[in-house]
């Protein structure tokens, strides 16, 4: 298991200690990193800074955790795979062997503890719904355990960054996604520049000749295929991926809420819209356990942050709203890309 998340009530975030270059570095580039031959030239021109020292500080970053990953974050159903929220109820007593199962599991990204009866959750990505299936399956067979997958049926908003000051604070920032504008059928080349980038950029002063060196092919090309799968929306962006619970942001709670089927469209979209909601999806109930149909991710500095955010919700459902519950992180369990590509 990697991180206890550690949220006391009442605390104000306070970043780690951070220099000048890594705290502008995160606020600039958790998006938009340049897709040319040296892209960390060009970054560090703007950073004021040299293109070994910026290296060298991604890399330290990269160490001390402050970054979960660096390079592409890539959309698994843009590049034809799939992917789903799954949860178990582990019996305490089995609780690490099961978390040690599915870190080992490649298809398994992001598994967190939450305080629920339900308190493993976990997201799968793999190239079709055959192998997703599949998956499912050979956890159940390894852990002796229940598998609950929440897949996702509506998308009302995915994307945050953060925002970090001089004087220690933090602060969620709401991104707005570009539409894609191209069509992209991705073909054999592009799938292996994303196998050979999905766990992040290689951290030299070309790294797309580094990744045409693993697949043969040539810079100009997996720079031009990675332009064309951000456009499509294939990636959905290029930059640091901050570690948010090390960074400070340690009130995290996975809102999910039972809305009247007639009204969960509209009702998505306006608590999507909201800027403390990170993540908000429809997705199926399993009943009789589980009633909830919309799930919504709310953050802050501490437990009472976030479900300040919580009750910002209550108040755009009520009236078509039977029961909600905020299922809060204890601890991150595997945190790591989107491995889709088999």
């Amino acid at each position: 298991m990697k991180d206890t998340v550690r949220d006391p009530v009442g605390e104000t975030c306070r970043l780690p200690a951070l220099g000048p270059l890594e705290r502008g570095f995160l606020n600039r580039f958790q998006g938009g990193f340049p897709l040319t031959q040296r892209p960390f030239r060009k970054v560090a021109a703007e950073l004021a800074t040299d293109e070994d020292t910026l290296i060298s500080t991604v890399r330290a970053m990269l160490e001390r955790r402050l970054l979960s990953r660096f390079g592409p974050l890539y959309n698994a159903e843009r590049l034809g795979g799939c992917s789903t929220l799954a949860a178990m109820a582990v019996p305490e007593p089995a609780f690490v062997r099961t978390a040690k199962i599915l870190d080992a599991i490649p298809e398994v990204a992001h598994n967190y503890r939450r305080d629920h009866r339900l308190n493993m959750w976990f997201v799968l990505a793999t190239p079709d719904q055959g192998k997703l299936t599949g998956a499912i399956r050979r956890i159940r067979s390894l852990t002796g355990l229940m598998v609950y997958d929440f897949p996702k049926l509506r998308e009302y908003h995915l994307g945050f960054r953060l925002q970090l000051d001089a004087d220690g604070g933090i602060a969620v920032r709401r991104i707005e996604r570009d539409k894609a504008v191209e069509p992209l059928e991705p073909g054999d080349l592009d799938r292996r520049i994303v196998a050979a980038t999905q766990a992040g950029y290689p951290l030299q002063a070309e790294p797309f000749a580094a990744v045409a060196a693993q697949i043969d092919c040539n810079a100009p090309t997996v720079i031009e295929r990675l332009s064309r799968m951000l456009q499509a929306g294939a990636i959905r962006r290029i930059g640091a991926v901050p570690n948010h619970y090390r960074l400070g942001l340690r009130g995290n709670g996975m809102s999910v809420w039972d809305l009247d089927d007639e009204q969960v469209e509209a009702l998505g979209k306006r608590i999507g819209a909201l800027d403390c909601v990170s993540h908000c999806y429809l997705r199926p109930r399993r009943l009789p356990l589980w009633p909830y149909n919309l799930f919504a991710m709310v953050h802050g500095c501490n437990r009472d942050e976030a479900k300040a955010a919580a009750t910002r919700i209550e108040a755009i459902v009520a009236g078509h709203c039977r029961r909600q519950e905020v299922l809060f992180s204890e601890a991150i369990l595997k945190k790591a890309g989107l491995r889709f590509v088999g």
